[in-house]
């Protein structure tokens, strides 16, 4: 069986590609599913954004981010080379049209690991390749308790994320699907299960069309008698 799901003759065409966008507030664990979905489902492949934050110890660009100057950035912008672009914390992030089309008409899945701005943008942008998964906590005590678990932040510091945390929340309904991530394997399961589902979609196969076309035409030879 192929990668998209489907088996079958040789005039199979190639598929496109879905964009699966992930989102949740920091602590449900977004990240972690989607690094797992990422290791199990080796023809899916990780959107890498732009970014002009300076890369940190470790960080490759085109592989991390692809760094840019803040002067580079604006420039992408005023061309219109961003599906989704925005300012956190004095750095501007974004996604670039060009390398994630590029994917999509080549057959290749890509996951997106952004917040309900990013996503609403890239679902008005590209509604037909756009599917938006909003990972929810079991709890708020239990979304708190990750993230002290995490031993990162600050006491201030997580207070603020809990507080954005309700705001994010409240944007579940803009998504085509909503998991709980209550327990990981089942809540990955189900992730999984989103993509491959979606894999199948009418809209990602327009060799059929054609393959349609050719069916009705089909003449069929003279029954034996």
């Amino acid at each position: 069986m192929s990668s998209d799901g489907l088996s079958g003759p040789v005039w199979r065409g190639k598929r496109r590609g879905v964009m699966i966008v992930l989102s949740s507030p920091s602590g449900a664990g977004k990240t972690t599913l989607a690094k797992r979905l990422l290791s199990q489902n080796p023809d899916l492949v990780l959107s890498v954004s732009a970014t002009t934050r300076k890369p940190r110890p470790g960080e490759v660009d085109g592989v991390d981010y692809h760094f840019l100057s803040e002067d580079e950035f604006k420039a992408k912008i005023e061309a219109g080379d961003f599906y989704e672009w925005a300012k956190v914390f004095d750095h501007y992030y974004g996604t670039l049209q060009d390398t994630v089309e590029d994917a999509l008409n080549d057959g290749r899945d890509l996951v997106f690991d952004i917040d309900w701005q990013g996503a609403r943008s890239l679902a008005a942008a590209a509604p037909d390749d756009v599917v938006r998964v909003f990972i929810l906590p079991p709890s708020m005590a239990m979304l708190r308790q990750r993230l002290d678990k995490r031993a990162q932040d600050s006491d201030e510091v997580i207070t603020g994320r809990m507080a954005r945390a309700r705001e994010e929340i409240s944007h579940w309904h803009e998504y085509d699907y909503v998991i709980i991530n209550d327990d990981f394997a089942r809540a990955l399961e189900k992730l999984d299960l989103v993509l491959h589902s979606e894999r199948f979609k009418r809209i990602r196969h327009p060799w059929v069309e054609g393959f349609v076309e050719a069916l009705m035409k089909e003449e069929l030879p003279p029954r034996r008698s």
